[in-house]
């Protein structure tokens, strides 16, 4: 059987090194080039040193040389959403990890697929834990009448709230008739501590070094609380799910969103 050929959108940054580094450890995938915005050089060595495979800052240009199976990106929404119109055309299959995506991103990406007969697949998180996190939380909801979530990450990460921390907000409201209570202070001397407002879910944003990812909600109702956490130690966390799309994302066409999905949950 022939291995899936992957391009990493962003191989240069943390998560393109490691899922670089993922695909070089699969034996029924093989990496085959790789662009980012910083690309200087025209090869790079791969993690396990193994070999080089091309790089370039422009996506048009190596896919006018190389035909990868997949593309995989974790980038930023703006450069994700253009390096996928690319691809796209080019009947590359999309695996998209950049968090913050619209909902009319998704929508395009979904036309995209259907447009051009390829698979794509996107989640807001890749590690199993986190994926269970937000299946657990879905109709829980329902037996609380309070709710908070707090999300911990890395001073670099660009978007606030987490795009987890929104998928669990999100999950916490299926299945409720109206929002869950939310106490307003009587004096809030410091705007804004009870934390943004998503259907009555309180969302708290930490961004410090030293974080990876950790996520943790908060439900009450009378005379009890019931607290789910998941802390994210590494980013070798989110490698098995990113290959499990891969593989998935060239056997059907269309857009899949979730990890759910992939997981049968």
């Amino acid at each position: 059987m022939a291995s899936i050929t992957v391009l990493v959108h962003g191989v240069l940054g943390k998560m393109g090194q490691e899922v670089l580094a993922a695909v070089c450890r699969e034996p029924d995938m093989e990496p085959l080039c790789g662009v980012d915005k910083g690309a200087t050089d025209d090869h790079i060595t791969l993690p396990d040193g193994s070999g080089r495979i091309p790089i370039s800052s422009d996506m048009e240009s190596i896919l006018g040389t190389h035909k990868p199976n997949v593309m995989v990106d974790f980038t930023n929404a703006a450069a994700s959403i253009a390096a996928c119109r690319v691809a796209a055309a080019n009947g590359v299959n999309i695996v998209v990890g950049t968090t913050g995506l619209s909902d009319a991103t998704i929508k395009e990406l979904d036309g995209l697929a259907k447009e051009h007969g390829i698979g794509a697949f996107v989640a807001p998180n890749f590690a199993i834990g986190a994926v269970l996190i937000m299946h657990l939380a879905r109709g829980l909801g329902k037996y609380f009448d309070y709710a908070d979530i707090v999300e911990m990450h890395h001073e670099a990460k660009i978007d606030s709230p987490s795009g987890t921390a929104l998928a669990l907000a999100r999950n916490l409201r299926e299945g409720r008739d109206g929002p869950f209570t939310r106490p307003s202070p009587e004096k809030e001397p410091v705007e804004g501590t009870r934390g943004g407002d998503v259907g009555g879910v309180s969302i708290h944003s930490v961004r410090m070094p030293g974080r990876m990812a950790h996520h943790e909600v908060l439900l009450g109702t009378q005379g009890q609380t019931l607290s789910l956490r998941h802390d994210t130690i590494n980013r070798e966390c989110y490698m098995p799910g990113v290959t499990l799309a891969i593989r998935e994302v060239v056997k059907s066409k269309g857009l899949v969103v979730g990890l759910e999905k992939l997981l049968n949950l």
